[in-house]
């Protein structure tokens, strides 16, 4: 090790310096005898603590600072981002590793990335396939009995795959950056009640009663996507009938709550377990749930919400059941 180097270590500066300065006070104990050299080696300890405070500051907790906000923005999910290498210290050293290991996930998660869009879109052609026949099929008046109830799954299991491949597919763009909105006025309620005509029969069938509650005010038109809008609708909808179906209601409503519109929608089902609530938007965490799914469509809902100017709320009711709030601008704030 150079002289250079072995000087820059960190143990050893901080060893060096409370050397001085526990020489510096042993000696003014010795002098304090002579007043003029006690007050002038009391100053030079002193001034040598203060160098060391000032050399702690810049060379340890400056960078170790940096440092923790950097690992909590890899945590958060800003894989490959770099730290700046103030020295060539062990907190230099430390710098390397977490920068290493920050590209290392952000190549691992491309991988990812890249491997579940070639896999859904080799699904998405035969899956049309499937579902193309199926329907086709049904038409057929020789197709009775067993046969028909197998050709019933055929077409619901299809569809449900064609869903997660869909969702799969979004993931990606928003991976890859290439998630993209198309703002303009957007009647919010028009498009709420097209979600809930569109997805009324099937919660019916699933033995849920959507109560909607009209607006008390007129919700004047907000900038938004109406196609990416009624898709976070009709996600949350879909969620209400999977994992609220222990209940017998759905209640949705629309209101205006300062600058937002406020959409809230709330089921009467299980919840969600406490522990699981501050991880239901990350991607692909489906907590204790059993049911099938990809566990990326509220991540893809808090996405578009988000992109929108809005946020996206999700909570257990008092009593029982999950609430679902979406807040979104009246004034243009979107992201494109």
């Amino acid at each position: 090790m150079s002289f250079k180097k072995f000087f820059k270590s960190l143990t050893v500066r901080l060893a060096i310096g409370s050397i001085l300065t526990a020489v510096s006070i042993i000696l003014a104990f010795v002098l304090r005898s002579n007043s003029v050299w006690s007050i002038v080696f009391s100053v030079l300890a002193l001034i040598f603590i203060c160098v060391i405070n000032f050399w702690f500051h810049r060379d340890v907790i400056r960078p170790i600072d940096v440092l923790t906000g950097s690992a909590t923005d890899i945590a958060t999910g800003s894989y490959g981002v770099q730290c700046p290498k103030y020295d060539d210290n062990e907190i230099g050293t430390l710098t390397d590793e977490i920068n290493d290991m920050s590209q290392k996930i952000a190549e691992s998660d491309k991988v990812r990335t890249d491997f579940i869009s070639q896999v859904s879109h080799e699904l998405r052609t035969p899956l049309t396939a499937i579902t193309g026949w199926a329907e086709t099929l049904a038409y057929d008046p020789s197709i009775t009995g067993d046969s028909e109830r197998g050709l019933r799954i055929i077409s619901k299991e299809a569809g449900r795959l064609t869903g997660m491949v869909e969702e799969l597919l979004e993931f990606t763009r928003i991976q890859r950056d290439r998630f993209t909105l198309r703002i303009e006025p957007v009647d919010i309620v028009a498009e709420l009640e097209d979600a809930l005509f569109t997805y009324g029969e099937l919660l019916r069938s699933a033995g849920i009663e959507v109560r909607y509650r009209y607006p008390d005010d007129d919700i004047p038109e907000i900038p938004g996507d109406p196609e990416r809008l009624k898709q976070v609708f009709l996600n949350i909808l879909d969620n209400a009938a999977t994992h609220g179906k222990d209940g017998e209601y759905v209640d949705v409503s629309a209101e205006l709550t300062g600058k937002y519109v406020k959409i809230t929608m709330r089921d009467y089902g299980r919840g969600i377990p406490n522990d699981e609530l501050p991880h239901v938007k990350e991607k692909f965490y489906k907590g204790s749930s059993k049911d099938r799914g990809t566990g990326i469509g509220l991540s893809v809902c808090d996405e578009i919400v988000t992109r929108h100017g809005g946020h996206l709320d999700v909570s257990n009711a008092e009593d029982r059941g999950c609430i679902v709030s979406i807040y979104l601008p009246v004034t243009n704030s979107a992201s494109k």
